[in-house]
């Protein structure tokens, strides 16, 4: 038990800055363990007591209402019969507003229990009575046998003392006619039966005695080698024996028993059997047991006065510590707020000038976006006035080639034709060789110029902005990047706001890889489908876990794009194989 104790007490100490109701459930079970050992009631009631105060000041009226009904054992215990009374009535008081649950219920049968206990030692049996029918009640509707015949015999311990045998034996009898009760609870069926054997002696029915004494002490001395429990029954015996000289050396042996074993409790079993050997040996050993008697009788009122006392120290001490806390407590929280104050001034601080710098900063970045949105605009302009003078300069050429070479050879050719009239053979030979000949240089020159006014590179424009994107980042970035491209997609079509908005998301994304991923193989793809331009990045970096990942300002600015030209974002990532971006933009 001691163990434990001290493994709780470590608990406490660990939870000294955590929640009360844990410190006071730990104080509480110290409490009870030492309640079970009658040398440390006084420890018993400071751990109760420290318990008490904090359910108090929490409002836990349930618990607040066990721990008071443990004190007032502990008062009952200590023959403190009025302060145990009143602390079970403000146990009660607790409890009665409370919904009643089971173990509300549980805990006023205890309560009424204690109560019926008390009002018997203060020979208030009526009130004992009705105390002890309302825990039997009580438990009756929880249907705990081991708990209600322990009502019953408390109840019939009362009839007793009351004189009322009859009524008495009644309950001691339901109880005994389980015939279970010895192999399933053998202590309580000897007590109960030395109780049923004493109640007939006290009514002068000695029909069954002592038979049924020397049976319950039978079962009692074979549960315990200490024989404490058997103490009652052989005091029972002694002043069986005793009563009308019936046997004397019985008497005077079971009485010495009666001592012997009381004596390693130093109780009021052992202050009884002082004045049932001082009635039942010779004079000069009667006088020795009735001082023995007395004596006890005084060194316990002591104990109990001193127990009391230690019992009030408690209270008081509890009191004027609790005093002092409120002093401490109140400059610890000036201190706090003293301390939160400057604290707050010192945040508020730090934010204004934060936010002042992350104002300027993003003012320098929006400039630098309008910027680099003008410069590539810029380029693209640049590049539609290259495409535009690369196409005039093939239609020139085009144009040129077709009504001025392409002319002056076929009249060439025409005048060949009209010469071949000569129908010498060698004429005939050569003028066909040169027609032949001007034939493959028109096919050619046609060819040419056919190629010349085709519009091949119509488009490809923004894709060498692009490549050119690619190129330069990834010499910087030290990866591989492969671009995939459909060349089906009219760049014409696409207005420059979504060309920018693309070529910015391509850059970051680069940036992005190179910055977190440590990725050494990047995927491009440019692809079309129905009217939507499907971007696709992935690469073979390490990868991270998207739902938990802060969004930083890189992954906002992708977003507002997206949002501003009306496209989807999907991102998906899987730790060390990679992250694949796909961002989807409706052409038109």
């Amino acid at each position: 038990m001691l163990k434990e104790i001290d493994s709780l007490k470590r608990t406490i100490f660990n939870l000294k800055t955590q929640d009360s109701s844990l410190i006071a459930d730990t104080d509480y079970r110290i409490g009870s363990l030492f309640r079970k050992e009658t040398a440390y009631t006084d420890s018993a009631y400071f751990y109760y007591h420290k318990a008490e105060k904090i359910y108090r000041n929490i409002g836990n009226d349930y618990k607040l209402a066990l721990t008071i009904y443990g004190i007032s054992v502990i008062l009952k215990n200590e023959k403190d019969f009025i302060g145990s009374e009143v602390a079970s009535f403000e146990a009660i008081s607790l409890l009665e507003p409370l919904y009643e649950t089971e173990s509300v219920m549980v805990t006023k049968s205890y309560i009424y229990n204690n109560l019926g206990i008390v009002f018997k030692e203060l020979e208030q049996f009526e009130e004992s009575i009705e105390y002890h029918k309302k825990a039997l009640e009580l438990k009756s509707v929880l249907k705990v046998q081991a708990s209600i015949d322990a009502s019953k015999n408390n109840l019939a311990n009362t009839y007793k003392k009351n004189q009322q045998y009859n009524l008495a034996l009644s309950y001691y009898s339901e109880i005994l006619a389980n015939k279970n009760l010895k192999n399933e609870r053998p202590l309580v069926y000897a007590l109960v039966l030395d109780n049923y054997a004493h109640t007939l002696y006290l009514s002068n029915n000695l029909e069954k005695l002592p038979g049924l004494y020397h049976k319950a002490l039978k079962v009692s001395d074979s549960l315990a080698k200490d024989g404490y429990n058997s103490i009652i029954i052989n005091r029972h015996l002694a002043e069986y024996y005793h009563d009308n000289n019936r046997n004397l050396d019985s008497s005077r042996y079971y009485a010495y028993r009666t001592k012997d074993i009381a004596q390693k409790y130093y109780t009021d079993d052992l202050l009884k059997s002082y004045l049932l050997l001082s009635e039942i040996v010779e004079d000069s050993l009667a006088i020795e047991y009735y001082n023995s008697y007395i004596k006890l009788s005084d060194s316990l009122y002591k104990n109990e006065r001193n127990i009391r006392n230690k019992f009030a120290r408690i209270r008081f001490e509890t009191s004027q510590k609790e005093q002092e806390n409120i002093q401490l407590t109140k400059e610890r929280m000036w201190l706090f707020i003293i301390s939160v104050v400057i604290v707050i001034a010192s945040i508020l601080l730090y934010l204004v000038i934060t936010q002042r710098n992350n104002n300027v900063e993003l003012r320098f970045m929006q400039t630098q976006q309008e910027t680099n949105e003008e410069i590539y605009n810029l380029m693209l302009s640049q590049n539609e006035s290259i495409e535009e003078a690369r196409t005039l300069e093939k239609k020139r050429i085009s144009e040129e080639l077709h009504d001025g070479v392409l002319g002056r050879l076929f009249g060439t050719r025409l005048s060949l034709d009209s010469l071949n009239m000569n129908n010498s053979e060698e004429a005939i030979k050569s003028r066909g060789s040169y027609i032949n000949e001007l034939k493959i240089i028109e096919d050619e020159i046609r060819k040419v110029s056919h190629e010349l006014n085709t519009d091949f590179v119509s488009g490809s424009g923004y894709i060498d902005i692009i490549k050119t994107l690619v190129e330069t980042q990834t010499q910087v970035y030290e990866y591989e990047a492969h671009l995939e491209y459909d060349e089906g997609i009219s760049w014409d079509d696409v207005n420059n706001k979504k060309k920018i908005h693309i070529y910015r998301i391509i850059q970051e994304t680069l940036h992005n890889i190179y910055k977190h991923a440590g990725a050494t193989q990047v995927n491009i793809s440019l692809k079309s489908k129905n009217n939507v331009i499907c971007l696709t990045i992935n690469d073979n970096g390490s990868g991270y876990d998207v739902d938990k990942a802060k969004a930083g300002i890189g992954l906002k600015n992708m977003n507002s794009r997206i949002k501003d030209i009306n496209g989807t974002l999907e991102i998906s990532s899987i730790r060390m194989q990679g992250t694949t971006v796909i961002i989807e933009v409706p052409i038109l």
